[in-house]
């Protein structure tokens, strides 16, 4: 119990920073590397899986990509650019921090009631595969909303 309590504790602390990361980011221009390489410095915590506790089958693996990737929707319809001062930012959405905390929420309620019928390390592995379901699509959208201002800032500017 005190592995559950402690790894719901990280994963809200995690939650929040993202939430600080995400108000700090609107303040600077938004860049391609920015958007891409979170999801691939994340792609390093598949090492987990070498160590056969963090192992999942292929039904908890699917379960839990396609969760994530439902997750990810919300997500996406909260991201937007726009173009200010010839830079492309990430637009505040009031409504991303709340619903981040609620998916958080969701992924905490779900590891309490999973807790007691898979082994904390497998519902790890789950989650992990969750959270990269869910930033992939998310920031591939990104990264394709990002292109399209991007061309359109290029069109506006030779226009000009």
């Amino acid at each position: 119990m005190l592995e559950i309590i402690i790894s719901t504790v990280v994963a809200l602390a995690m939650g929040l920073f993202v939430i600080f990361i995400r108000t700090k980011a609107s303040n600077k221009p938004a860049s391609a590397k920015k958007i891409i390489l979170p999801p691939i410095f994340m792609s390093t915590g598949m090492l987990m899986f070498i160590v056969p506790v963090f192992r999942v089958t292929f039904s908890e693996l699917l379960e839990a990509v396609l969760v994530g990737m439902l997750f990810s929707i919300v997500l996406i319809k909260t991201s937007r650019f726009e173009i200010r001062d010839n830079d492309i930012y990430l637009k505040r959405s009031k409504a991303f921090g709340f619903i981040l905390i609620g998916l958080l929420l969701i992924r905490v309620v779900a590891k309490i009631i999973l807790s007691s019928e898979i082994d904390l390390g497998q519902l790890s592995g789950m989650f992990f595969l969750l959270a990269f379901g869910m930033i992939v699509p998310w920031r591939v959208a990104m990264y394709v909303q990002y292109r399209k201002l991007l061309n359109d800032l290029e069109i506006q500017t030779k226009g000009i």
